[in-house]
């Protein structure tokens, strides 16, 4: 496996893993309702991501699978969603809230890493694939970490003092 490959089934690893948490973090925080709008947006992005990905990759003679699906629908997600309106104003959520996103933010982070290694492979290589694709997926993955980090800003000072 060379770097290109290695970069590319890491990178699509990491969107997979972030569509996951997202929609995991939207049915899990019902009671966040920007949470559950903008994380399934986003995760819709992350999945986009991964057929792009493929797509590229099926270039390198590397099969990537597909996205995840966005939505996790089922008794899981029923449970998790009762779950999270039961408890919506006890403190524990919050700090749970807290995680998701620090753990969001984190995961959007190591995928921006990784999209900036792939165009700078592409731009030593000279492979205008690459670079197009890093050019039009990392911006909305930065666009997901300011998300997070947003979100943290904006929900820490409440949830840290309330306790």
């Amino acid at each position: 496996m060379n770097g290109i490959t290695f970069t590319l089934r890491a990178l699509h690893h990491g969107e997979r893993q972030l569509a996951k948490e997202l929609v995991v973090s939207s049915e899990r925080h019902t009671t966040e309702h920007e949470i559950v709008h903008v994380a399934k947006d986003l995760a819709r992005w992350s999945n986009g991501h991964c057929l792009r990905l493929a797509e590229t990759a099926a270039h390198y003679d590397l099969d990537l699978d597909g996205p995840s699906p966005v939505s996790s629908a089922g008794p899981v997600a029923e449970l998790r969603k009762g779950a999270a309106e039961a408890a919506g104003h006890r403190p524990e959520p919050g700090l749970l809230l807290l995680r998701d996103l620090r753990d969001l933010h984190l995961a959007a982070a190591g995928n921006s890493l990784y999209w900036e290694m792939l165009a700078q492979a592409g731009q030593a290589g000279k492979d205008t694939r690459l670079q197009r694709l890093a050019a039009s997926c990392h911006p909305q993955t930065l666009r997901q970490m300011r998300w997070a980090n947003t979100m943290i800003k904006n929900l820490a000072p409440q949830i840290l003092t309330s306790l």
